[in-house]
């Protein structure tokens, strides 16, 4: 066997895995009747911050779940994560340490990363630059984006959560 060959690429599968049964196990016999599953119950997640005034207490308070601020979730939180960043240059760089952090395994086990939530830093379109930033995140992990919102700025956060944000909204269960 030779052992001088460059490996390829490694690849990185995006959102969850089934752990089904094991390899070779057969296969559940005839459908289920609908009545009899069970009721799913909607996920729980901790909103972390990949820096300071990133938008966690505002997504937690408009998306419900948990805000951790910049700390891992405890023993008592919710342990699938959605990770928030503002779009300003120094928070991509900071979501991408944070991305990083969960693929190299620097997280604490159990903890399962769900979303990248990136948050407007200012009304309008992202400046080019920061948006092809965006693009090396998207292509590892879904990437939800939540966009200017002036009444935010202001505390009302009353409200149905911003136009755009259907996915975001769906995923946390708030619509």
């Amino acid at each position: 066997m030779r052992t001088d060959m460059r490996q390829g690429p490694e690849i990185w599968i995006r959102g969850p895995v089934a752990t089904g049964a094991a390899p070779g196990a057969p296969a559940p016999a005839g459908p289920v009747a609908a009545g009899a599953l069970p009721r799913a119950t909607p996920r729980r997640y901790s909103w972390v911050a990949t820096h300071g005034g990133a938008g966690t207490t505002t997504l937690a308070a408009v998306y419900g779940g948990h805000d951790c601020g910049r700390q891992w979730p405890g023993p008592d939180a919710p342990r699938s994560v959605l990770l928030v960043a503002r779009t300003h240059a120094a928070g991509l760089e900071a979501v991408v340490r944070a991305v990083e952090v969960f693929r190299g395994g620097g997280a604490p086990a159990g903890l399962d990363l769900d979303a990248v939530v990136l948050v407007a830093d200012a009304p309008g379109r992202l400046p080019r630059p920061l948006a092809q930033r965006v693009g090396p995140i998207e292509a590892v992990v879904d990437v939800h984006r939540v966009p200017w919102i002036a009444a935010w700025r202001l505390g009302d956060l009353s409200g149905r959560p911003p136009r755009g944000t259907e996915p975001l909204a769906r995923l946390t269960g708030t619509v």
